[in-house]
């Protein structure tokens, strides 16, 4: 894996296996870290379900692997770092698997699993969530035991490394942002789009609360995690990237219509009449998209991708049901949006491979790492596959240059 090196936009997804995982090193240098996930394979919800296997094996655990990842992207670094951590939503593939009291941190405080054991090895600055300091919407999550362990890790980490936590603010353009030498490398953003149903506009910092008021629902109607998740838009120079965990743009059977938070997002992103970007320039859509919910049926409704035309698809999977037919159509869809598009794919297991295909020729990767490497300036990217099997993550392929919108 060639090094990271000034003024270049690094985007590393890494696949363990077993949830998300989304390193991005800014032009600056400055280090984020975007979930870090480690799947319950015993809990009843993935009962009967057939999943990837552990990447590169399990000598290690998913946290463990992860941090392996991290000091080797980031071995410029004399002693490697987190400047930011965020947990899109608190799933076990994304946050952490329910501590079993068999592996603690060397202080006793909290068990070792996801995002704790990451965030155990490495230092982590500033962390932000959906739900700090409370936890408690759309109703309270502090009686779940992976929230207690992971609140017993910030308040360690709080008392003990001085990290700063923050509630991640949907609008804001400068909660996240180049903290070593932001001066040197400008026409960078990154625009905080949606949390907990609340969605940005598109002008300014504004704001709409897209979720209706949760003492006037049902409690079968009440906000799912999923639908609660953070997303947030990367800009460099003329390049975009939209990730947004686990959001879905399609009701559920039955379902409310506020349940499709995609078509919102997709207003935000500067694809309203007259709207333009940080720097003043109309947007064009985006040029990579992390594809919401895995490729679930319900994600990346006909508006959404019609409004973002993504040139490149980034699909984290690790499950049997991932990606979905209806949802491959969608994104292979012509008629949607015109243009190439090139998918990329963490796990695609030989099951699913056999329901979706022909679609599956157009994917450039069935299997790998995929980093997203950024040119200085943000005029031309690349999409490099790393080998997930050994610990060298040896190229792949390396497609593109592709030209930024």
């Amino acid at each position: 894996m060639k090094p990271w090196t000034p003024g270049t936009l690094d985007i590393h997804h890494i696949n363990t296996g077993r949830g998300d995982a989304t390193l991005f090193i800014f032009p600056d240098g400055t280090t984020m870290l975007l979930d870090a996930g480690d799947l319950n394979l015993a809990s009843p919800d993935n009962a009967g379900l057939q999943f990837a296997p552990p990447r590169p094996d399990d000598t290690r655990t998913p946290g463990q692997w992860i941090t392996y990842y991290i000091r080797q992207a980031l071995a410029h670094e004399a002693e490697p770092s987190l400047d930011y951590g965020i947990i899109t939503h608190f799933h076990d593939d994304h946050c952490a698997a329910a501590p079993d009291g068999k592996r603690l941190s060397a202080s006793g405080a909290y068990a070792l699993t996801g995002i704790t054991e990451v965030g155990d090895q490495l230092p982590i600055r500033c962390f932000l969530d959906r739900g700090w300091p409370d936890y408690d919407y759309p109703f309270s999550l502090v009686e779940w035991s992976e929230i207690t362990n992971y609140r017993a890790f910030l308040r360690w980490q709080i008392a003990n490394r001085g990290m700063r936590v923050e509630r991640f603010e949907p609008g804001r353009n400068d909660q996240i942002r180049m903290v070593r030498d932001p001066s040197a490398w400008s026409d960078f953003e990154v625009r905080n789009v949606a949390a907990n149903g609340v969605v940005w506009t598109g002008t300014g910092t504004a704001t709409e609360a897209h979720f209706p008021p949760i003492a006037d629902l049902q409690p079968r109607d009440i906000p799912d995690e999923n639908l609660c998740s953070v997303a947030m838009r990367i800009s460099y120079g003329k390049f975009s990237y939209f990730t947004g965990g686990d959001l879905h743009g399609i009701p559920q059977p039955g379902g409310q219509g506020w349940e499709d938070v995609e078509t919102p997002v997709a207003r935000a992103l500067g694809l309203r009449s007259g709207s333009a970007d940080v720097n003043g320039v109309a947007v064009n859509g985006v040029d990579v998209n992390v594809v919401n919910h895995h490729g679930y049926y319900l994600s990346e409704n006909s508006y959404f991708l019609s409004m973002l035309r993504p040139r490149v698809h980034i699909l984290s999977t690790w499950c049997v049901d991932h990606p979905g037919q209806s949802l491959t159509d969608r994104i292979m869809s012509t008629r949607l949006y015109s243009g190439p598009r090139d998918i990329f794919a963490t796990n695609v297991m030989e099951p699913i491979q056999q329901v979706i295909a022909p679609a599956t020729d157009a994917f450039k990767s069935t299997r790998g790492h995929i980093l997203v490497r950024v040119e200085p300036g943000g005029k031309r990217y690349r999409v490099i596959v790393l080998d997930d099997t050994t610990i060298t993550r040896d190229e792949l392929a390396v497609h593109g240059p592709y030209e930024s919108r």
